[in-house]
């Protein structure tokens, strides 16, 4: 009971970490489902930071998996669900990364209270894994809330209560697992400011000029409001260099036809998940064209 009491007594009095810190070189994985996924068609999180952060050439990946879960289910094949955590764990064995950004909980925010328990287990086991992993600087994000865009769609004011409580309990594990943190559903408005014009298609998933207001807002967060200058064509250029990035890793990671590449029908197309490889080098040169137009961006405005 006394350490119940100290760890309710240390959450409300220790400040919890706003921002990320990031070292040069930091090859950073954002990990996440639906929300971070989308990103790889949009990259505008990714721009932002790539600008903010010029000077210390961070590398990003992200292994975002829709619909997933802090227990990875979703990554699951033909397998049983535990497939899909031992796929992350192989992902994070290939990257080695030394941050990881996770943002989950906007699905288990739809079981509420009961779900909250399995959560924080779920969370803890992910967060450990990776830290035996790859000794990697973790920190949480939390989900964004969802946004009301009226009648026929549903009213969104239950799922963002729900949101807002699970929000607190990400809070508390990162206090508790020594993660940074990052407050994004408050910052967004927690679901009580409607954004004008709208930022998602159906009030859950994001439209480019949605994930662009989200880059936004988590600059101001983690301390970078002015950081990103420059024009918006400079910007642009630089988004779609790293869209074509993102392709490229994506391919290098989830192939569509990986049964045949890596699965048990592998030895029906011959030696063919050799060229997986050749994505490599290309995702390198690629990342070499976003590292020197971000150090350069804004310099002659």
């Amino acid at each position: 009971m006394k350490f119940k009491l100290f760890l309710l007594l240390t959450f409300l009095i220790a400040p919890v970490t706003k921002g990320i810190e990031f070292k040069s070189n930091d090859r950073v994985v954002l990990l996440g489902n639906t929300f971070i996924e989308r990103d790889v068609n949009f990259g505008h999180i990714e721009t932002f930071l790539s600008i903010a952060l010029a000077d210390k050439k961070v590398t990003f990946r992200n292994l975002g998996w829709s619909g997933d879960t802090v227990y990875c289910h979703a990554r699951s094949y033909f397998g049983p669900p535990k497939e899909g955590f031992d796929r992350l764990s192989k992902h994070i064995d290939f990257i080695k990364p030394t941050m990881v950004i996770i943002c989950y909980g906007s699905v288990a925010a739809f079981e509420g209270e009961k779900g909250i328990d399995g959560f924080q287990e779920g969370y803890k086991k992910m967060i450990d894994m990776i830290r035996s992993r790859a000794g990697s600087r973790i920190a949480l994000i939390s989900p964004p809330p969802c946004e009301n865009l009226g009648s026929p769609l549903p009213n969104m004011n239950y799922q963002n209560a729900r949101l807002s409580k699970y929000n607190k309990v990400i809070k508390e594990i990162a206090l508790r697992e020594e993660c940074e943190y990052v407050d994004l559903f408050s910052a967004l408005g927690g679901g009580k400011t409607r954004i004008i014009p709208p930022v998602t298609l159906n009030g859950v998933h994001f439209t480019s000029q949605g994930y662009r207001k989200v880059a936004s807002v988590m600059m101001e967060v983690m301390g970078f409001k002015n950081k990103v200058d420059g024009s918006n064509s400079e910007r642009e250029k630089l988004r779609q260099i790293i869209l074509k990035k993102n392709r490229l890793f994506f391919n290098r990671w989830r192939p569509q036809n990986e049964t045949y590449l890596h699965g048990f029908r592998k030895h029906e197309q011959g030696n063919n998940a050799k060229e997986i490889l050749m994505f490599d080098p290309l995702i390198k040169e690629k990342e070499r064209e976003i590292h020197n137009l971000a150090h350069s961006f804004g310099k002659d405005n």
